[in-house]
């Protein structure tokens, strides 16, 4: 057992290089630190499920690269595969969603140039300020986590305020910016048609504010020498509405269906949608946020680029949607603040979901 002390000093000795995952591997390092050597191995009941059984294949859904605006019966059809993945799984994979390819592809080169770069030019980034609109660092949860993931990210806070050009990395700069503005426009209509799936007016959870703040993360998961002792990402469940995932094609990311690890298999064009925590609180569990994960592996780097949906005002306060409660479906959770259920989950650490912290 690693003294407390002995890992806090470990922990500082890390953050203190501002280089990151990738600066160890730039150091030729062979065998990974202590502080990634992962305590949540998966136990017997949270098996790894066969990419070749139907029964754990995240679904994918055709969003019909836009005609499902002037389509109703073709967006009857959406909105009930969208409902039903959202009740069963909590996942679900989108094509044809309106975002060129060529901006995905743009995005996740710059994502990983960003990451490429020689560490002298990434430290200007580099913090834990509370704040900052643009910010590079390893694990935001670095001194909370009982272990350490394999992971280093680029943060931009892209709406409703977004930093000045000047503010983003020269080598992401542009690409961050259109394909943000994209991926705005595609959690627009996912919204819309989560309200239309849940029986309420379309504009419902965008007049929430559950669409108004974006905040992108631009992950690089490097080649591991010991993946087997640690993770890429850490089993967890996302403080966000929804989540938007565009993933290069290395893969690694799997989420706990049925107490089994399903593999969440890249798809060249696709974006991988999943509800978050807060989605599953207005909702009051009729949509799921699962858990997930990614594993550490040995080839790489694993580029991938998050977008959190999520509210930016910590005063608003979100419960269960009252038109969705009844004597049958009574209110499971308690209104919360949402900077209260921020600080519980940056605080808690990331193996249990805060939700069970907010049940009446």
């Amino acid at each position: 057992m690693v003294d407390t002390s002995d890992r806090t000093s470990e922990l500082k000795a890390f953050d203190d290089t501002n280089a990151g995952v990738k600066g160890l591997l730039d150091a030729g390092v062979k065998t990974i630190p202590r502080i990634f050597h992962s305590r949540s191995q998966p136990n017997v009941d949270q098996r790894e499920g066969g990419d070749d059984d139907a029964r754990f294949s995240i679904p994918t859904i055709d969003l019909q690269g836009g005609k499902i605006q002037a389509d109703s019966a073709l967006r009857a059809e959406v909105m009930e595969k969208v409902r039903h993945a959202c009740e069963k799984w909590g996942f679900f994979q989108v094509v044809n969603h309106g975002i060129p390819v060529n901006v995905l592809d743009e995005v996740i080169r710059g994502i990983r140039e960003f990451h490429e770069q020689d560490s002298e030019l990434k430290k200007e980034f580099y913090t834990r300020t509370p704040g900052k609109k643009v910010y590079y660092h390893s694990n935001y949860d670095l001194y909370q986590a009982s272990s350490t993931d394999w992971r280093d990210t680029l943060g931009c806070f892209m709406a409703p305020n977004p930093p000045k050009p000047e503010e983003l990395p020269s080598v992401c700069r542009d690409i961050v910016i259109e394909y943000s503005k994209h991926v705005m426009e595609v959690g627009s209509t996912l919204f819309e048609i989560l309200s239309e799936s849940l029986g309420l007016n379309p504009n419902h959870l965008k007049d929430m504010n559950c669409a108004e703040g974006l905040l992108l993360l631009g992950h690089c998961y490097p080649a591991c020498p010991e993946p087997d002792l640690t993770f890429g990402a850490s089993k967890h469940t996302d403080g966000t509405f929804i989540t938007i995932l565009l993933q290069d094609q290395v893969g690694g990311l799997q989420a706990l269906y049925e107490n089994q690890w399903v593999n969440v298999p890249p798809m060249y064009g696709a974006l991988v949608v999943n509800v978050g925590d807060l989605l599953q609180l207005i909702t009051n569990d009729k949509f799921i946020s699962l858990a997930h994960r990614v594993r550490a592996k040995n080839v790489g780097p694993r580029t991938s680029v998050a977008s959190f949906f999520r509210s930016e005002r910590n005063t608003k306060v979100f419960g269960p949607i009252k038109e969705l409660l009844s004597e049958e479906n009574p209110q499971i959770y308690q209104e919360v603040d949402i900077k209260d259920y921020v600080r519980y989950y940056y605080s808690e650490g990331k193996e249990n979901s805060p939700l069970l912290h907010f049940k009446l």
